[in-house]
């Protein structure tokens, strides 16, 4: 019987390389036939590994969850941008690998976010997540998030509606 270890730690530059690599591949999943074509090749043409590289080196706070050593998943947290939500904390971004997803791995990493905003005195939490993205919405509801505001983000003259779930 073969045991995984999986821990989640805060990234180091030395991630950037593997924290592209998810970036690539869950975004693809996630968002193909979502986001226009176009649009969706640009925004990811555009972080490629010395983009993570230099988000990390100045300070941006990213969390990667590793199995056996391979970096399979990241979540980027902080100050919520959303100043009509009362929520302080914000989870821009969480995504795991394709073939780890399902398992459990997103809910270990979205807890680890959570404390980790705690952690830092923010009061509550708020994620968004493109209404089309249905496998992001149950998961936030899976999570206990409630549905709480809604915005529009606009791809090549195409808007997306977003819906905002918070914690407090």
């Amino acid at each position: 019987m073969t045991t995984l270890s999986a821990d989640i730690r805060k990234a180091g530059p030395r991630d950037a390389d593997a924290i592209a690599a998810v970036h690539h591949a869950s975004w693809k999943n996630a968002y193909s036939g979502i986001i226009p074509y176009a649009a969706l090749i640009r925004m990811l043409s555009r972080r490629r590994a010395d983009w993570w590289r230099n988000a990390i080196t100045r300070s941006a706070s990213i969390l990667v969850l590793e199995i056996n050593g391979d970096v399979v998943g990241y979540a980027t947290i902080g100050a919520n941008r959303a100043k009509e939500l009362p929520q302080d904390g914000e989870i821009y971004e969480i995504y795991l690998l394709p073939e780890y997803q399902g398992i459990g791995l997103g809910s270990r990493l979205f807890n680890a976010a959570r404390k980790s905003l705690e952690d830092h005195g923010f009061c509550g939490l708020v994620v968004w997540a493109l209404e089309e993205n249905r496998n992001a919405l149950e998961f936030y509801v899976r999570q206990g998030g409630k549905d709480a505001a809604e915005g529009v983000e606009i791809f090549d003259q195409r808007a997306l509606r977003k819906l905002a779930f918070t914690w407090d």
